[in-house]
């Protein structure tokens, strides 16, 4: 996944109630924000996992868990990588997250 472009490498203040604007409703925002973030949690954290798999076996000695660098890097590029919680923000403001509220759709229906 290619989440590192998606966001700033900065620390950016945002004014949530801008943000909320969408939804008209801020706590259905941070819902909405916060059920997208563990997704990405679980993408990475699977995607990490794979990549780390190629270096586990049950025998390792004590220099091999030292030397292997590889593994060093991998850890650290995902160390690096921007939080969850900023990259479903940013996906947010982008428009890339699709959500609905059935309570609405309901209201919605029945009010035609």
């Amino acid at each position: 996944m290619e989440y590192k472009k998606t966001t700033p490498d900065n620390t950016v203040t945002r004014d949530l109630i801008k943000i909320a604007e969408e939804t008209g409703n801020v706590y259905e925002t941070v819902r909405i924000i916060g059920k997208r973030t563990n997704e990405i949690s679980a993408e990475i954290k699977h995607e990490l996992n794979e990549k780390l798999q190629d270096f586990s076996s049950s025998a390792d000695t004590l220099e091999e868990i030292f030397e292997n660098h590889e593994q060093i890097e991998i850890s650290r590029f995902f160390e690096k990588m921007p939080k969850a919680t900023l990259i479903a923000t940013q996906e947010f403001i982008d428009h890339d997250v699709y959500y609905r509220n059935p309570a609405k759709e309901k209201d919605n229906i029945e009010d035609d």
